[in-house]
């Protein structure tokens, strides 16, 4: 069966195209939403500019749509965009990186309902400490691209996530009772390297913007032109 994957660029849609390919699904394209509103309720939002160059690096067409990000009005260009996949590359489902959003999975599911699409979440209600050890172990590399909570300050964002990154991360899940992978919007992430790219994205922070425990990476491509 041929997926559509809803692509931020992050951890989380990623590790779930490569697990959709590893049980053998096809991958028919990418498809990611560019919002205007960096609290989109659906949508991941820094970094989206590199995802074209993530789509060449994986060899996959990519879709991609700019929204108002207006809640669940934002709803209605996910519905379009994944409309344009059917007709343009024929998928029959959609391969997302729900974890624990009831939010984003049950409105991403009644879109496919409607559709008559197959809803693939193959990281739902992992453990989240788990799945990060999983994508260390299957070779993501992997950076903060934001932070938007307590204790996370300017100084996390840029941050690699490796094992010195999962333990802390436990030791805060203890103390603070985050989200350790960043469910709770604790922090956003990118990926810069996996098994789906043929090569790595070399990256350059510009600017680090923000105050306060919210703040957030403006990221290029340093190979813009390659």
């Amino acid at each position: 069966m041929k997926l559509g994957v809803l692509f931020s660029g992050g951890k989380d849609s990623g590790y779930a195209a490569y697990l959709a390919k590893k049980l053998g699904y096809k991958l028919g394209c990418l498809i990611s939403l560019a919002s205007m509103n960096k609290d989109s309720f659906m949508f991941h939002t820094p970094a989206i500019n590199l995802v074209k160059k993530q789509a060449k690096l994986m060899g996959l067409p990519l879709i991609i749509l700019e929204t108002k990000g207006n809640k669940e009005e934002e709803l209605l260009d996910l519905k379009q965009a994944i409309k344009e996949a059917v007709i343009k590359y024929k998928i029959k489902g959609i391969v997302t990186g729900a974890v624990a959003s009831v939010y984003q999975a049950t409105r991403i599911q009644k879109i496919c309902d409607g559709l008559g699409l197959e809803c693939f979440n193959p990281l739902w209600q992992k453990n989240q400490i788990e799945l990060l050890e999983e994508l260390l172990k299957n070779r993501f590399e992997i950076i903060l691209s934001s932070v938007a909570a307590y204790p996370f300050d300017k100084n996390w964002v840029g941050k690699k996530i490796d094992l010195d990154f999962i333990k802390e991360m436990k030791k805060m899940q203890e103390k603070y009772k985050i989200n350790p992978a960043g469910e709770g919007g604790e922090f956003e992430s990118l990926v810069i390297n996996c098994p789906l790219f043929k090569k790595r994205l070399e990256v350059k922070i510009k600017n680090i913007v923000g105050s306060g425990n919210a703040w957030r990476a403006e990221i290029e491509n340093e190979q813009e032109n390659n």
